[in-house]
């Protein structure tokens, strides 16, 4: 069963596809289950995708990547969210929140900040969320006051990722108080990670996706340079909105990988089983759930491929952006929960793979914006 097949990825994106998938099978679905075993960092995939040429290589090549576009990134989402959504998302989250400082930040702040990160010898992450607050971007607390030449951080932020791990954050924080601009009162900053009064724990223990770590990071009084503010004052919010909106369509890979892999292994488990004297895949009740989940699997993988035309366009890019992220995501749930109950009994063993999918696929519906805000976007940006 080939369901990743290549006849929706553009001609371009091809190729990282395949050595997508040649890395995923040679380094990441043999050590997949004992990752997510251990809950340990995976250090040694992460440092083998650099080599490979697959990690951070959405910067240009002007500062070190490959320049890789939307349709790239979202071919190797498929293919690593297959293989297994906690050391995937450890590999795409190496450079997220780098793109925004790539395309507002100074020539200064590029080769200090995003070259290292391109040519792999440094990791980032993006601190948005807090302990209180998620998907609401208007809504956060955690300040930054100018002072000077300076800014000085206070508040928290939570689900980080790679907030331990990174060598530096891309922050979001909010620099002004204007009630009837919501949205104009928050800026991007760039935070080295071993600034005084930054400090970050691991969040504990997640039941999915646990090769992949998220912090929470305290801010106590740290204070950055002023000209580590990426871009404009005041700019944060709508610099966010635009890169939400290519990341929500990547995210709706992250959903087809994991529907693939459910897909995959309900497949093959019911054609390997046998019951009341018959092959379980001989019952019609089998076959028509089987059906249905190739259905949801083929209706959002090709949402999700076509929302990236229009969101690489900038046309309509929002309400596709939704679109995607919705559908690919939920599609992953419903393709593991009937996997889960055709595996039967065996579903609930944490050892077996359709038992780790299960787990991962309940963590994309939120990040990037739960679905039920992505709802509420999807109506709203309706012409």
């Amino acid at each position: 069963m080939e369901l990743l097949e290549e006849s929706l990825v553009p001609e371009h994106a091809r190729d990282v596809k395949r050595r997508t998938r040649e890395f995923a099978d040679e380094h990441i679905r043999p050590v997949a289950a004992e990752y997510y075993r251990t809950g340990e960092y995976p250090w040694d995939v992460l440092e083998a995708g650099m080599d490979a040429g697959i990690v951070a290589q959405d910067i240009s090549e002007e500062y070190g990547g490959s320049g890789y576009d939307l349709h790239e990134l979202l071919a190797m989402a498929e293919e690593l969210y297959r293989a297994d959504a906690g050391i995937g998302l450890t590999i795409m989250l190496a450079s997220f929140g780098a793109e925004m400082l790539e395309e507002h930040g100074s020539e200064e702040q590029k080769e200090r900040f995003l070259r290292p990160v391109a040519e792999n010898e440094q990791i980032t992450g993006l601190a948005v969320s807090e302990p209180d607050t998620g998907s609401d971007l208007a809504g956060m607390t955690t300040t930054a006051e100018r002072a000077g030449d300076e800014y000085v951080l206070d508040g928290e932020k939570y689900w980080v990722g790679n907030g331990v791990e990174a060598d530096w954050v891309t922050l979001y924080a909010k620099t002004g108080d204007d009630p009837d601009d919501r949205y104009g009162n928050y800026s991007l900053f760039a935070v080295p990670t071993d600034t005084d009064g930054y400090d970050a724990e691991h969040i504990p223990e997640k039941m999915a996706m646990r090769a992949s770590k998220q912090a929470h990071i305290h801010l106590d009084g740290a204070r950055v340079p002023a000209e580590n503010r990426i871009g404009p004052e005041g700019a944060g919010f709508y610099m966010l909105a635009d890169f939400f909106n290519f990341g929500r369509v990547v995210v709706g890979g992250h959903g087809i990988g994991l529907a693939a892999a459910a897909l995959e292994e309900a497949w093959e488990f019911v054609h390997d089983r046998e019951a009341f004297g018959r092959g379980i895949a001989d019952f019609q009740s089998v076959q028509h759930r089987l059906a249905d989940m190739r259905l949801e699997f083929e209706s959002a993988r090709g949402l999700v491929w076509r929302a990236a035309d229009h969101v690489a366009e900038r046309d309509e890019a929002g309400l596709w952006a939704s679109m995607a992220k919705v559908k690919g995501t939920e599609a992953a749930t419903m393709c593991a929960e009937n996997g889960m109950q055709l595996h039967g009994g065996r579903s609930i063993l944490t050892d077996n793979r359709i038992a780790r999918v299960y787990r991962d696929c309940r963590v994309p519906v939120i990040y990037e914006g739960a679905n039920e805000v992505q709802r509420n976007l999807i109506y709203s940006q309706q012409n």
